[in-house]
């Protein structure tokens, strides 16, 4: 499903190159769990915004579904990344202004899928979630635990073969955290791919594999 080869990712200014990501070859297949592990700085959110068609490498090949996508224009991106791939971030990333509905809803308005399929999805994702009852809140009446819950619904609304996870459990104390988790693993069993990008040693034991990131580099892998 996911395979680099040689990716770099060089930040440069006036002054200084900064090498976020040297020669990163991965390889994720599909039905995957896989962790990406290491420090603060070490590259993990960069790759994970290259895998998630964020943004592009500098250079090296990014294969998606065996499609090279490295050099993709952001319109180009957009478009692969539709009911592809679902996110889930630390901070939940939710819209103030929306409440519950409308925020899990939202990929499928982008994805132009017409109103009645759209509430049966939402509907579906919500009661997936156990946040039925929280569908007219808005995030800021939700715990942190219902708010990742929010954006786990709107990361699988559109049933996507691939979900990428930055940190999902960072701003979670460990009782919502492993509820998180246990989903995510449910997801994964289910047939969805999922890479996690996470510093927590408990949370990468969900995972399948560990791929550990130094100074931009693999320096490790290990199944577990």
């Amino acid at each position: 499903m996911i395979k680099t080869v040689d990716l770099e990712k060089i930040f440069r200014t006036e002054e200084v190159e900064t090498w976020a990501l040297n020669k990163v070859s991965i390889h994720v297949k599909e039905g995957e769990f896989v962790a990406i592990m290491g420090p603060s700085g070490c590259g993990k959110s960069t790759l994970l915004n290259i895998l998630g068609l964020l943004d592009n490498p500098t250079s090296g090949q990014y294969f998606l579904n065996g499609t090279e996508v490295s050099g993709f224009a952001e319109s180009q991106r957009t478009k692969l990344r539709k009911g592809v791939i679902g996110f889930v971030f630390q901070s939940f990333n939710l819209i103030d202004e929306l409440n519950v509905y409308e925020n899990i809803e939202l990929p499928l308005l982008y994805m132009g899928i017409p109103a009645s399929e759209r509430k049966i999805k939402v509907k579906a994702a919500m009661e997936r979630m156990a946040i039925s009852h929280r569908e007219k809140h808005f995030p800021q009446q939700l715990s942190g635990g219902q708010q990742q819950r929010v954006a786990i619904a709107r990361a699988v609304v559109a049933n996507p073969k691939l979900i990428l996870a930055d940190e999902p459990t960072g701003n979670l104390d460990s009782k919502n955290g492993q509820e998180v988790m246990n989903l995510l693993s449910e997801l994964n069993k289910e047939g969805t791919t999922i890479v996690m990008v996470t510093h927590s040693q408990h949370d990468a034991g969900y995972a399948g594999r560990v791929i550990n990131l130094f100074d931009g580099q693999v320096v490790a892998e290990a199944v577990i």
